[in-house]
């Protein structure tokens, strides 16, 4: 596995970063010590920093030649609310939040990039390293792009990377076409008639009637969409009534849909109004619902996408490249990026038995340092391969 031999000789230097990020996460927009931590380092290596894009973005810029060609690589910097559960030396000092889908491995692999970039310069163009905050939810990578992140910092092509639980140590994924999923939030509003639990007959229960909607909502999926689109909705919470002896006058439903097309989202929003007030209905209860937009699915180009594989073929051989994968159904916010900028998104192998195998959002998870030179080799040979000098 050819790792550049420099970034090799400092590899135990970006097990320290990331080690030390991973112990202090920070949640989205609020990554103010990772971000100045970021910040120096560049500064350190001579990069030009630019801080405040979505609060606590920052981009570095490198320059080398004469070039007028350009390239983005992005990493997200923000943990998760959660608490962690691992009891090593680097887990978590911040009460209910940790790195928990591997956002510090990734700022650091950006962060070994742009150490050896600045020092070699064996390119002709321009660099930005894009360090993001706020993926989980907040979309960050939106916020970047609606306050002039690539009207600010021009880009050809823009890139960015995941580790994967899944995958082993020594692969990558990179495919063209939809890789993650559009990620919709959905809130449903129950209204019946309160009363004593013992008299249910003089009610509108909003428990019943919000079963029945469960039941039909789950009938979208398996029988109104094609078979051969991909498409889940999942119900995650149901709330309603405060004692055992009430029956509510409310109940309250919401959850997420997870689509690859344009037209199934539609399709899928639609059908769920149209389902959830007419069975309220026929219960005699009202039912609102809220449908809210949030990432589209990231899609690769074609372009971007056979450039990236190359790249990572020359680092971990073409033999441990998959260029064929089905897509996930999570959400992810590059995908805001990659629809202004023709861009790719790739998956880097993180598994080793035991080692790096616990799913990400996992109390228990914790980002695989083997594979930190891995990310670094493929950054910069990337950017040498896509920017080449004479």
């Amino acid at each position: 596995m050819p790792i550049v031999n420099r970034i090799a000789e400092f590899a135990p230097d970006l097990t320290e970063w990331r080690r030390d990020i991973h112990a202090h996460p920070e949640l989205g927009l609020q990554e103010h010590r990772t971000a100045e931590l970021v910040a120096r380092k560049l500064e350190a290596w001579g990069i030009e920093v630019t801080r405040g894009l979505a609060g606590t973005g920052v981009v570095g810029t490198l320059r080398n030649g004469d070039s007028g060609r350009a390239i983005g690589l992005r990493a997200d910097m923000d943990a998760l609310e959660m608490t962690e559960a691992n009891d090593f030396a680097h887990r978590s000092t911040t009460p209910g939040a940790m790195h928990a889908c591997g956002h510090d491995g990734h700022t650091t692999m950006l962060l070994g990039a742009a150490r050896y970039l600045a020092e070699t310069r064996n390119f002709d163009g321009t660099v930005h390293f894009i360090f993001q905050p706020a993926e989980e939810g907040l979309g960050g990578g939106r916020m970047m792009v609606e306050e002039g992140l690539f009207d600010r910092f021009p880009c050809d092509a823009v890139y960015g990377a995941h580790n994967d639980t899944y995958l082993p140590v020594g692969t990558m994924v990179v495919v063209p076409g939809p890789v993650t999923a559009a990620s919709d939030r959905f809130w449903i509003k129950i209204r019946g008639k309160g009363g004593h639990a013992a008299r249910p007959h003089r009610t509108i229960d909003p428990v019943v009637v919000g079963s029945h909607v469960v039941l039909a909502l789950q009938s979208i999926v398996a029988r109104r969409v094609d078979p051969q689109e991909a498409a889940v909705l999942s119900i995650t919470q149901f709330h309603a009534g405060s004692t055992g002896n009430v029956i509510a006058e409310e109940a309250m439903l919401n959850g997420t849909v997870r689509t690859l097309q344009p037209h199934v989202q539609d399709e899928i929003e639609a059908l769920m109004t149209s389902i959830v007030t007419a069975t309220a209905a026929a219960h005699g209860a009202e039912a609102e619902v809220t449908y809210s937009r949030g990432y589209p699915p990231t899609i690769n180009a074609d372009g971007p996408t056979e450039r990236a594989a190359m790249a990572a073929a020359r680092v971990l051989g073409d033999n441990k490249v998959v260029r064929d994968r089905r897509p996930g159904m999570g959400g992810e916010d590059f995908s805001f990026m990659a629809l202004r900028v023709p861009g790719c998104f790739v998956r880097i192998g993180q598994a080793d038995g035991a080692v790096g195998s616990v799913p990400v959002h996992n109390p228990r998870y914790d980002f695989n340092d083997a594979i930190l030179p891995i990310g670094a080799s493929f950054w910069s040979t990337l950017v040498e391969q896509e920017l080449p000098r004479g």
